[in-house]
């Protein structure tokens, strides 16, 4: 590992960084410099006031984002309520194969998105994804049959790829690490809404009566249209990074940086992609673990997903009875998402063990689905809406990313691999639930139930390395509290990485 204390001295090239960075700011039209940030005036109750405005803006334009993808998703498996395999003459698993094309369209795409949101402008970036989701989404009604609905599919993973990764990353540059957990799960209560209103939203719409469009055409153009319409929203809104806010003022946004130094993960280096930092990526044990989770809870995400509305029909619910009794799915992810969002934020080392805990209270409802008689359908659709509770561990997966990995290049690159595991998951996922199975999906059933315990051990390996890696650099370098404030900021603008931070440690 490079000495990088040694190769920084504490009065070292301060006004030669500041000349760096004010040519940076200006190229970037950005209006904080490194003099700025350094001489702000601060003390903690101006920064809890930026806090809140921080809050008071992103994670309302970020929460109601991700409900909208989340609806957006399920949006193809509530259609199959409407008679949308009929209309399109789907048959055998076509319907698998609709469902799995969307990550490949994601998968497709996350390369280019690791690269393209350290580039551009990732708020302006990120909202024109959003307005091509919309769009794509709306071309859904517009499908004739299985080629035309497999074209669209794929598009629409295009146009989702960008969002998560995007919002992380957010989420890194505007919080301290210890408020990240709660942060990322703060929009991600979005999701849960979504699968709380998602079935409100679509049991109204298939209660409107036309005589030119089916009811699951008018699913897709709603929420479609409504989509692309946020768009405009999210353009007009959310800022690139702190130094850009414009809901802050100058010294505020000079606040919003300097409060986050302690990070030590590299936020002010958007634009500049670190090739160097990608094989550093690929070589980190860290990232190949998370990239494991990811796979194998997606193994159970990719079926559910797509085939709930199926699985709760066969216990002998009607159409409408299961877009509302699928509601309480979301009451027990936010739930959940709370409670362990809340204690991994404010209880030292347990983001891993909360994790833990959502996966096992995820198999206890598969396996009540999966091996209760046929006339215990309430028991079962209640292990169904318990099942959902893994969800709630994907905040705290991007705060492990965003907490853990310095460099911004490095994290996108980490991000794009996780996606990547997430969309190869999705993928394989509905392979298992056999067409000759429908509507209870034995081998579905426990491919999802395998994916949760595969995913549980891998998250015991993450924890083992972190806590072996963390005591090691305490060996090897002491107290990790040795730099000053200036020191992280030239840290954060040299582009420094975790391996090569010698100050850095791994939260659990």
């Amino acid at each position: 590992m490079e000495k990088t204390h040694a190769q920084l001295s504490a009065t070292a090239q301060v006004s030669d960084l500041k000349a760096m960075v004010a040519g940076d700011m200006a190229t970037n039209n950005k209006d904080i410099d490194l003099g700025q940030i350094l001489e702000v005036t601060t003390s903690p109750q101006l920064e809890r006031k930026v806090l809140m405005k921080i809050d008071f803006i992103m994670i309302p334009l970020m929460g109601f984002c991700y409900m909208l993808q989340y609806m957006d998703k399920l949006a193809l498996s509530q259609a199959t309520l409407f008679n949308i395999r009929k209309d399109l003459h789907l048959y055998g698993m076509q319907y698998s194969w609709a469902s799995a094309i969307f990550y490949f369209g994601y998968l497709v795409w996350s390369w280019p998105t690791s690269y393209l949101i350290v580039r551009l402008p990732l708020g302006k970036y990120l909202a024109f994804s959003v307005f091509l989701w919309g769009g794509v989404l709306m071309c859904h009604a517009a499908c004739k049959n299985f080629g035309g609905l497999m074209a669209a599919r794929f598009f629409l993973g295009v146009g989702e790829a960008a969002i998560a990764p995007g919002f992380a990353l957010l989420t890194g540059m505007f919080y301290k690490r210890q408020e990240q957990p709660l942060r990322q799960a703060a929009w991600f209560i979005g999701n849960c809404i979504a699968n709380s209103m998602g079935g409100l939203v679509s049991y109204g719409i298939g209660h409107i009566h036309s005589h030119s469009l089916m009811s699951w055409q008018l699913i897709f153009l709603i929420l479609g249209a409504v989509t692309s319409a946020y768009a405009i929203v999210l353009y007009l809104l959310l800022p690139d990074s702190p130094a850009n806010a414009l809901f802050l003022k100058k010294d505020e946004r000079a606040i919003a940086i300097q409060r986050t130094l302690e990070n030590k993960t590299g936020i002010l280096d958007a634009g500049k992609f670190q090739t160097k930092q990608v094989l550093l990526a690929l070589k980190d044990p860290q990232a190949w673990l998370l990239v494991t989770y990811m796979f194998c809870v997606n193994l159970c995400n990719g079926g559910i997903t797509t085939f709930s509305a199926i699985i709760a029909q066969g216990f002998g619910y009607s159409t409408f009875k299961i877009l509302l009794i699928s509601m309480p799915s979301g009451a027990a992810q936010l739930i959940f998402l709370v409670i362990t969002s809340g204690i991994a934020t404010y209880v030292k080392s347990t983001r891993i063990i909360m994790m833990i805990v959502n996966c096992l209270v995820a198999m206890v409802g598969y396996l009540l689905v999966y091996r209760l008689n046929e006339d215990a359908r309430v028991a079962k659709m209640t292990g169904l809406c318990l099942g959902a509770v893994f969800a709630a561990n994907i905040p705290l997966s991007l705060s492990l990313i965003t907490s853990n990995v310095g460099g911004f290049t490095k994290k996108s690159t980490v991000s794009a691999m996780l996606f990547i595991a997430y969309c190869v998951g999705n993928i394989v996922g509905p392979q298992f639930y056999l067409a000759s199975e429908e509507p209870a999906y034995e081998t579905g059933m426990r491919s999802a139930i395998a994916g949760l315990s595969l995913g549980i051990c891998s998250l015991v390996g993450l924890y083992m390395y972190y806590s072996w890696e963390n005591k090691r650099r305490d060996r090897v370098y002491g107290s990790p509290d040795a730099l000053t404030a200036d020191q992280q900021l030239q840290m954060e603008l040299l582009n420094v990485t975790d391996q090569e931070n010698e100050s850095f440690r791994y939260v659990l």
